[in-house]
């Protein structure tokens, strides 16, 4: 293994050892131990306070399309090229979507105070720009809410119908894409949309939601539960006027992913695993993503050295937070043998939050009825078996297009990874489980300024690390097939999409 050497000045104060020190054999029989000692979390926190530095001297963010994007992407580069892997850079075009003052959501008949921005609403990544004052009309909604998510609000033409044209939409979050529910709206004449969350536990805060590109002709808010809910109360009590203001815009920009392949192993089973290096425009996004791209990076440094029987390709993604923009396009700039030579996809976004779970994405469809490709259940089992070999319990997520993985189960490509949460709220049965704090979000910093240096639990950190390099070395060992046949990802009852479309 790659050992410690000019990235470790913050070793001494951040090594953390949590768990039991199991010998986690994978299923090949390769033992992982010596490369989970070896990913120490003083190294992916040394890449941490890189990544926060170029954050600092770029304006305080690292959003794809800006010079600190630019800098996060020459750095991880000079360390895997330092490292000895084959670097490249693969440049896109997209539209960076860009706020130039806040919106305003305004009651104003009745005369009620605004919304607070960021706390009670927010803009909508690819809204249109707009100053609206008018009647707000509900669609389709789903109160109170059922147990279970299920509102097809806005989801059909047909909820808009008898929609007065120049109203304002208002339409519940639920089984569609935000994107779908805004062009619903166009086209049935809105001048402006909100979409509220829906109303279940981990689904009542600001949605901070993603219509992706191209740039909606209207402006389009969305906001917390409790915010929706009261405005239906007050337009099904009567007539509802509300000021929409939103002041954005696009600009055509270049950008990069960062793709680093191992210089052995069988390349027609290689193994790709991936984090999103961009952070969104507000913050320098250190745990979104900056805890996903430290741990794999270390990993990568740490495995240089070995000789794998399968190929590795460490992935770097750009303009994530657009919309799986720099995913999508790698997988479809692949031609068909390509795409066949990839044995399977691992994701990492998102793996130090605060007030961390242990989420292993749901490969076989058990827990929420979306099955990713054959093969997603093996690795599914891989960080199940693993957690459970070290004393630690996990759970599962949903594969519901919030990430990278989205445009590799598509095109049929077996997936998995972990993730450690969001703007989801913490339940009270998971603080008993893995600590941390009940009713609060399991990242109180998503997607905003704060989420910096300091705002990273080094114990969620250090464990999902390992189960990084656990599986990471595990697929690149193996003499077994994963992929089986070829079956796109079952998303016949996926629910809405919409940050990330939606994470």
């Amino acid at each position: 293994m790659r050992k410690p050497s000019r990235l470790f000045t913050l070793t001494a104060c951040c090594a953390v050892s949590v768990g039991l020190a199991g010998p986690a054999q994978a299923s090949g029989g390769t033992d992982t131990q010596e490369l989970r000692d070896d990913v120490t979390v003083g190294a992916i926190r040394a890449h941490q306070a890189e990544l926060q530095a170029i954050a600092d001297a770029n304006g305080g963010t690292r959003a794809s399309g800006t010079p600190g994007y630019d800098a996060s992407a020459a750095y991880v580069s000079d360390v895997l090229l330092d490292a000895g892997y084959q670097v490249r850079l693969q440049p896109f075009e997209y539209e960076l979507f860009l706020v130039d003052s806040d919106p305003v959501l305004d009651p104003t008949d009745p005369d009620l105070p605004p919304y607070t921005v960021d706390e009670e609403f927010s803009v909508m990544e690819y809204s249109g720009a707009g100053d609206v004052t008018a009647p707000v009309t509900p669609v389709d909604l789903v109160l109170p809410p059922t147990a279970e998510p299920s509102s097809t609000s806005g989801c059909e033409a047909a909820d808009f119908s008898g929609f007065p044209a120049g109203n304002v939409a208002l339409i519940q979050r639920g089984t569609c894409t935000f994107r779908e529910k805004a062009d619903n709206a166009v086209t049935a004449g809105a001048s402006a949309v909100i979409i509220f969350n829906e109303g279940q536990e981990g689904r009542t805060d600001v949605i901070f939601g993603t219509l992706s590109p191209p740039q909606l002709s209207i402006p389009a808010l969305d906001t917390s539960f409790a915010v929706g809910n009261e405005l239906a109360g007050l337009a099904a009590a009567g007539s509802l006027t509300v000021r929409v203001a939103t002041d954005v815009h696009v600009e055509q920009r270049t950008t990069t992913n960062v793709i680093a392949d191992s210089t052995s192993g069988r390349t027609d089973r290689t193994v790709v695993v991936g984090a999103h290096l961009d952070s969104v425009t507000e913050g320098p996004g250190i745990n979104d993503n900056g805890s996903g791209t430290g741990a794999i990076l270390e990993t990568a440094v740490q495995m240089a050295d070995l000789q794998p029987r399968n190929a590795v390709r460490f992935t770097f993604w750009g303009a994530e937070e657009s919309g799986l923009i720099g995913s999508q396009f790698y997988v479809d700039s692949l031609t068909a043998r390509q795409l066949k030579n990839i044995a399977l996809y691992l994701n990492f976004d998102m793996v130090g939050s605060p007030n961390f779970v242990r989420f292993v994405y749901d490969g076989d469809g058990s827990a929420f009825s979306i099955k990713g490709p054959t093969g997603s259940a093996q690795i599914e089992a891989t960080f199940t078996d693993y957690f459970a070999s070290q004393g630690l319990a996990s759970e599962p997520t949903a594969f519901d297009g919030r990430s990278d993985y989205d445009a590799f189960i598509s095109a049929g490509i077996p997936a998995g990874g972990l993730f450690t949460g969001a703007e989801g709220i913490k339940t009270p049965s998971q603080a008993a489980v893995y600590g941390g704090t009940a009713g609060v979000a399991y990242d109180p910093c998503y997607h905003q300024a704060c989420d910096d240096f300091d705002n990273v639990s080094l114990t969620g950190l250090d464990q999902m690390s390992d189960a990084i390099a656990h599986a990471t070395l595990s697929y690149a060992m193996t003499t077994s097939a994963v992929t089986g046949t070829r079956t796109k990802a079952d998303t016949s009852s996926m629910p809405m999409l919409g940050h990330h479309a939606l994470r």
